[in-house]
């Protein structure tokens, strides 16, 4: 073919060449490029501008990663490589097996390589974009003679206003390429897609409908977001073709153009009720049947977003609760700044997943975080742990030495979770590693170090220094700025948290909703292990259910959380606003009780059941009231 085009220049009319085939390569020598171009031509972008590519694109790579684990667990030892490239071209994600994956990185298939058609020639991943479709581009049908080894399959991944996001791709060797490659790259591609629609609009109207009642609620399902005017926001990929829309026609065109039914009408509940399969017409006369969706977690949009901050992983978190509204936008703040960040917050609020949002969202992202806990360290060994030693510091010591948790850190985040545990004697050695930036490891030299930090607690730590078991000095050095991240009893964004939990943990499936019964009994709950707790509890019953069920149920729930959950009287409900937080204390004190009786001692069985660690139980024992606990004589606890 290349023998052809040099000497004729003729494209068009070679064997076997496809039209979109042609239009690549016809746009490959309008651009100037040669079959032989040199490789050290191509765009690649560096560490720092990879990394800022990434979090342009967190909320992409963040939904595609699940999904092309779960595509390289399928096709693992195949001999291919798994590619997420964003809009540009610009390869952001890799996954492929050890062998071939170092044969593509020397044709730089590997995260920061621009993959464009104007720098690769033709190319999936550069052509499925110009062509804004999927495409098979095999062996020698590839423009740069040095990419002939390659058999790539590639999908685009469009947002629901129909903008292109990036591209998914398959490559191997093409003398091992199998055609049902293609098959898988188009669906993983869709249930990204899915993914990302579902989580943007989590918030608005939907409908669901599909021309086989019996696709509703699988991956092939149309979905429309839709104002509560009729007006149509997004459309997932199914419903563009099902309905012959455009991406002009997002935030313009009205749900009663493309069908012969009035929103209205649904929307009032004229035509069936909310939540179950309706028989309508498209203008054009094909049946479909819908499923219309309304949230239940404040009111819909009324218009796409402009949103003040980016998208990223700090983003995610901000579900609608004022206070963690307020909490992020403070951490925002001081992202690019050298300010120490202690979080504060009950045991389970997610004092973990909001520090790693910090560093993924900062501009130290690229570099490592690394998470100490320093409750779960013993003492003994902690100053090795966090400082590092030299080679034969101490009997027992590796042969090579060790670096050390802090010195890890470098460049990147450190995050100290429960800061409050740490030995008083190890509290003076941190604080000069923080004051000076340098860590001294056993028998070993001077290292500097630069790290952002993030400490977390759940004491009270001016109590503490009160008391002596910590260093006032130490705290106003960890102190920068604090945050105090409210217990989820406390939260008003409980019905968004349920949402997002169960999108992220839907994987292939549709992502269930709770019953109104069993949400009504979450809203009055006072949830000791919090977020955690939430999460565990949701996660058990999603693999509960059925896989054609859509709702979750108290049938779903074990036993013992079915108990806690029906344990609090409607009397007490209110006691949120009226009663005061020792009311809620009091009943989260007896819930704890209740589970270790119910776990007959074990205090390993009972942390487990209220999704918090067994350390963490014991301090939420030694500070219940006696007058609490009816029968003290009847508490055993086991060790």
């Amino acid at each position: 073919m290349r023998n052809r085009l040099s000497e004729r220049g003729e494209i068009a009319t070679m064997p076997g060449f496809s039209p979109v085939l042609a239009r690549s390569w016809q746009r490959c020598v309008s651009a100037g490029l040669s079959p032989e171009r040199p490789r050290n031509e191509a765009r690649h972008l560096d560490d720092r501008e990879l990394g800022e590519a990434m979090e342009r694109q967190s909320g992409l790579t963040a939904r595609a990663r699940p999904i092309i684990e779960y595509l390289h667990s399928q096709i693992r030892d195949s001999g291919c490589i798994i590619l997420l490239s964003d809009q540009n071209g610009f390869l952001l994600d890799a996954v492929g097996d050890p062998g071939f994956s170092d044969r593509a990185a020397q044709v730089a298939l590997r995260p920061g390589a621009c993959w464009a058609e104007n720098d690769r020639g033709t190319n999936a991943v550069g052509t499925a974009l110009i062509e804004a479709a999927p495409v098979v581009i095999h062996g020698p049908e590839h423009f740069l003679e040095r990419n002939g080894f390659l058999a790539c399959a590639a999908a685009p991944l469009a947002a629901s206003d129909g903008s292109l996001l990036g591209v998914l791709d398959i490559s191997c060797d093409y003398r091992i390429y199998h055609p049902h490659t293609f098959g898988l790259v188009r669906a993983a591609a869709q249930m990204i897609e899915n993914r990302m629609f579902e989580i943007s609009h989590v918030r608005d109207i939907k409908l669901r409908f599909h021309a086989s009642a019996q696709a509703l609620g699988t991956v092939v399902e149309g979905v429309l977001a839709i104002t509560p005017d009729g007006r149509i926001l997004g459309a997932n990929r199914p419903a563009v073709e099902l309905l012959g829309l455009r991406p002009a026609d997002m935030g313009r065109k009205s749900v009663n153009d493309a069908i012969d039914c009035r929103f209205g009408d649904l929307l009032a509940r004229d035509c069936r009720p909310i939540g179950e399969v309706a028989e309508i017409r498209r203008r054009d006369g094909g049946r479909l049947y819908l499923r219309l969706e309304v949230p239940r977690i404040g009111p819909p949009r009324r218009a796409p977003p402009s949103p003040a901050w980016p998208a990223d992983a700090l983003a995610a978190l901000d579900t609608g609760d004022a206070q963690m509204t307020r909490a992020i936008g403070q951490l925002r703040r001081v992202l690019d700044k050298p300010i120490p960040i202690l979080l504060r917050g009950e045991t389970g609020v997610g004092k973990d997943v909001l520090a790693r949002a910090i560093h993924d969202s900062g501009p130290r992202r690229g570099g490592a975080f690394v998470a100490v806990n320093c409750a779960a360290l013993p003492e003994n060994l902690i100053e090795a742990e966090l400082f590092g030693y030299a080679p034969g510091a101490f009997t027992g010591a590796r042969r090579e030495g060790s670096t050390g948790r802090i010195r890890e850190a470098q460049g990147g985040t450190l995050f100290l979770d429960e800061i409050g545990d740490m030995p008083l004697s190890m509290q003076t050695r941190l604080l000069r590693v923080l004051e000076e930036r340098i860590v001294t490891p056993l028998a070993g030299r001077p290292v500097p170090v630069d790290f952002a930090l993030i400490s977390a607690t759940n004491r009270d730590l001016k109590a503490d220094i009160a008391q002596g078991r910590f260093r006032s000095d130490l705290f106003y050095r960890l102190n920068g700025l604090g945050v105090s991240i409210p217990p989820l009893r406390h939260r008003s964004d409980l019905d968004a948290l349920i949402t997002r939990i169960l999108a992220q943990d839907a994987g292939q499936g549709p992502t269930r909703i709770v019953s109104d019964a069993l949400l009504d009994a979450f809203r009055t709950y006072a949830w000791p292990g919090n977020l955690r707790q939430l999460s565990s509890l949701l996660r058990i019953a999603n693999s509960m259910c059925d896989p054609e069920e859509t709702e979750i149920g108290w049938q779903h729930l074990p036993d013992e959380a079915v108990a806690e959950l029906r344990s609090l009287p409607a009397s007490q409900a209110g006691s949120k606003d009226s009663g005061g937080a020792a009311s809620l204390r009091d009943h989260s004190d007896q819930i704890i009780l209740r589970t270790i009786e119910a776990s007959n001692g074990n205090m390993s069985a009972a942390a487990r059941r209220l999704g918090i660690s067994r350390n963490t139980l014991y301090r939420r024992i030694a500070a219940i009231p006696a007058a609490s606990v009816a029968e003290p004589n009847s508490l055993k606890i086991k060790s």
